[in-house]
C-alpha cells in the first residue's frame, strides 16, 4: 500500500498533480479541505463540531480533523492507498496519523513536497486569481502570508519526515509532464 503526503506551497501545482497520481497509481486523493466542506455543508456530526469552532473564530482542533480523516480512510477498504493533501499540518498530526495507519497495518510511505520559487508562486496565483474569482489569490499581501505560514509549518514537517528517512523534495518547476515524471521517479521508488 502506497500511502503519500503530498505536500507543497500555495500554487505549487498539489491538486493538479494529485489528480494525475491517483489515476496512475490507483490511489484515494484526501484532500482535507474537500473533507471539510463535505462535512460541513451534509451537517455530518464531526462537520457541525467543525463549523462550531469556525463559527467562534476558533482553529479545529486536531482531533476532530484527525476523526474527519479516518472516517474517509475507513470508506474505501480495498484501497491501494492514500494521497494525503493538505494534512497533516503540525507534528502531532503527523503522529497521529502514525499511529491510525499502524493500526490499519500500514504507514505513510513518504511526504513528497513540491518545491517551488515563492516569486514564482506569487505569479501563478495572482494569475490564477485573475481567472478563478478566490479572493485570497488577489493580494499579493495575504499570498505572501500564506507562505510564511507554510514555511513555518512545513520546516517541522519537513524535519519529522526526514528523520524517519520519508521526506523527498522535488523541484514543482516545469509544465505539468515534466513535473509529473519527477513525482513519478520519487514515487515508483517508494
Amino acid at each position: 500500500m502506497k500511502n503519500i503526503v503530498l505536500f507543497g506551497p500555495p500554487g505549487a501545482g498539489k491538486g493538479t498533480q494529485a489528480d494525475v497520481l491517483k489515476s496512475k497509481y490507483d490511489l484515494i486523493h484526501i484532500s482535507t479541505g474537500d473533507v471539510f466542506r463535505f462535512n460541513i455543508k451534509n451537517e455530518t456530526d464531526l462537520g457541525k463540531l467543525a463549523k462550531s469552532y469556525i463559527d467562534n473564530g476558533d482553529l479545529v482542533p486536531d482531533q476532530v480533523t484527525i476523526d474527519m480523516l479516518k472516517a474517509e480512510v475507513e470508506k474505501n477498504p480495498a484501497a491501494k492507498g492514500f494521497i494525503f493533501d493538505g494534512f497533516p499540518r503540525t507534528e502531532s498530526q503527523a503522529a497521529s496519523l502514525d499511529a491510525f495507519l499502524k493500526e490499519k497495518n500500514t504507514s505513510i510511505s513518504g511526504m513528497v513536497a513540491l518545491e517551488v520559487p515563492e516569486n514564482l508562486l506569487v505569479e501563478r496565483l495572482l494569475n490564477r486569481g485573475k481567472t478563478s474569482g478566490r479572493a485570497d489569490d488577489q493580494d499579493e499581501t495575504k499570498i505572501r502570508n500564506r507562505f510564511n505560514e507554510y514555511e513555518t509549518k512545513t520546516a517541522i514537517l519537513k524535519d519529522y519526515y526526514q528523520k524517519q528517512h520519508k521526506y523527498f523534495g522535488v523541484d514543482g518547476v516545469g509544465s505539468i509532464d515534466e513535473i509529473t515524471k519527477k513525482l513519478q521517479a520519487v514515487i515508483d521508488n517508494l
